[in-house]
């Protein structure tokens, strides 16, 4: 594998979701912006969002009410600033996606009091969620696709997978990323004024997921690389519902099935969340999944069951038109039958630390989105927070880098090309789907939504064993998209666990049994890496 060629832009978006595309358009309105995805551009968590963006768009709502909904979720971990500037800026993000042409679904009758339809999610205290049906991700997603691909000043790279970012250690710059082109198995590097990562989570770590294969963690691996401190990766959300079916992948249950009246039993037909919580089913997502988990394990279940059937079928389809066919396909008629659910890994609450700029450690690289830890989350993310995270930072992170081109840049520093000259192709590759296989079931078994001292120590334990072997092959052969991905996973997965060792109490996603009680003063779990070795790939 050798260097095939070197670009140069202005801007480098890595990431197609909802936060990437955000900020490519916007940015190209007066800059060159290549977009990388190292699939296609719609796999990404966006495009699985089925729920919605939550934002004050009901007269009788207010922003005081959303932050104050916000915190109580994130269990005295949010960033008052970060709570207070999302609220406040949701509904013009809201109105930016109306007018790109985003099909919310409409809000009919005579009590409407906003145009389009406004649902309730766990841990909401008004209708805010604004949707598109039950497929919200994917019409979002879909829009602002079609916006990139007609834009003059936009490259789409698709089947691009980074492999790490390229510094000027002069200026203590970030100048781009080596990029690894998936189909023609070929590395080179892209140089940019600013680079922003907006790589999503790291859900992948575990074994039973709600979100896609894309969710390796590879924005996060490659700053901490970089040098960008981590914060919070202890807090990983369980979603509640997903579907579990022997014959199907995690397919995720929407929380606005139980903010439409949707409610959790057991086999038996007993509904249990009134034992956990006053708010019974529309209870934030961190105790509802403890408590589908707790019943589970006290009654030794597969599963339990999300019941709808006391709507009308017409209601189902119009309102889940997309759960209820997929169930449908699984032989579940959902408007008769129970829903069997189970929790899976869903999102990543921590990740890079930036300011709310979204502004990193590192000069000239931002972070926006799931691969950001912007202080919004806290210790739980409240549903539908996320995709508005996206937009607001997107917008954020534009005005920041827009008024830096108004200084030097200090990118005099050529990167230096790629240099394979000293590795050789594998001869198999049973070792990364092997590592693959253990880093997930170590993850899940100890690192999961109930945790002890003694389960991260022996995760920690095996997953430093994985990092030998994986950077002894990263040093010793040319790379390829499942190894990267691997390897930025296994990274991610240390510094998971790392930061659950940290944390002697039990708050929001992080619960311990070892350590049950509140600590009186909550403090962010915030990493910061140390100088990175060098490697045989580097020239």
């Amino acid at each position: 594998m050798v260097n095939s060629k070197s670009l140069k832009t202005e801007i480098l978006v890595i990431g197609s979701g909802i936060a990437g595309l955000s900020i490519a358009l916007k940015l190209a309105a007066k800059h060159k912006v290549i977009v990388l995805a190292k699939s296609s551009l719609s796999e990404g968590s966006t495009n699985y969002a089925q729920g919605g963006i939550a934002a004050v768009l009901d007269p009788f709502d207010s922003i005081e009410s959303h932050i104050v909904d916000t915190e109580e979720a994130g269990a005295g971990l949010c960033d008052p600033a970060a709570v207070e500037l999302v609220a406040k800026h949701a509904a013009h993000s809201i109105r930016e996606l109306i007018e790109l042409g985003v099909p919310f679904s409409r809000c009919e009758g005579n009590e409407c009091t906003y145009p389009f339809h406004l649902t309730q999610e766990g841990g909401h205290s008004h209708r805010r969620v604004i949707h598109a049906a039950d497929h919200t991700g994917h019409s979002v997603l879909e829009t602002l696709i079609q916006a990139v691909y007609s834009h003059p000043n936009i490259t789409l790279l698709p089947d691009h997978i980074s492999i790490d970012l390229i510094l000027n250690k002069a200026h203590k710059r970030c100048i781009g990323a080596y990029v690894l082109n998936k189909r023609e198995n070929t590395v080179y590097d892209i140089w940019a004024d600013f680079t922003v990562l907006a790589t999503g989570g790291a859900s992948k770590a575990y074994l039973y997921t709600s979100n896609p294969d894309t969710s390796t963690g590879d924005g996060i691996a490659m700053a901490w690389r970089a040098g960008c401190s981590v914060a919070n990766l202890e807090f990983n959300q369980f979603h509640p519902t997903c579907l579990y079916h022997p014959q199907d992948r995690s397919f995720l249950i929407s929380e606005a099935v139980r903010g439409e009246g949707g409610i959790l039993r057991l086999p038996d037909g007993t509904a249990f969340m009134e034992q956990y919580d006053s708010r019974k089913d529309l209870a934030p997502r961190d105790i509802v999944a403890r408590a589908i988990d707790h019943e589970m394990k006290k009654h030794g279940l597969d599963c339990v069951y999300l019941d709808i059937t006391h709507k009308s079928r017409e209601f189902i389809q119009n309102h889940f038109p997309t759960i209820f066919e997929r169930c449908l396909n699984d032989g579940i008629d959902i408007s008769e039958e129970q829903i069997p659910v189970v929790p899976a890994a869903h999102y990543t609450c921590g990740g890079v630390v930036t300011n709310l700029s979204g502004e990193t450690d590192l000069a000239g690289l931002y972070a926006i989105g799931e691969t950001a830890y912007t202080g919004l989350h806290g210790a739980n993310r409240l549903a539908s927070n996320s995709l508005v995270e996206g937009l607001v930072f997107a917008e954020t992170a534009r005005q920041s880098i827009e008024k830096a081109y108004e200084q030097p840049l200090n990118n005099d520093e050529a990167p230096r090309p790629w240099d394979s000259s000293l590795v050789t192709d594998p001869a198999e590759k049973i070792l990364v789907s092997h590592d693959w296989d253990e880093l997930r079931r170590v993850m899940w078994d100890y690192v999961g939504i109930v945790r002890t001292n003694d389960r991260l120590k022996r995760a920690r334990q095996r997953i430093r064993n994985l990092q030998k072997e994986i950077n002894e092959y990263y040093c010793e052969h040319t790379v390829h998209s499942d190894f990267l991905e691997l390897r930025n996973l296994a990274l991610v997965a240390e510094l998971m666990v790392k930061s659950a060792q940290t944390r002697k109490e039990s708050r929001g996603l992080h619960y311990n049994l070892d350590y049950p009680g509140l600590r009186k003063k909550a403090k962010p779990t915030i990493l910061k890496p140390k100088p990175a070795k060098k490697t045989k790939h580097k020239s």
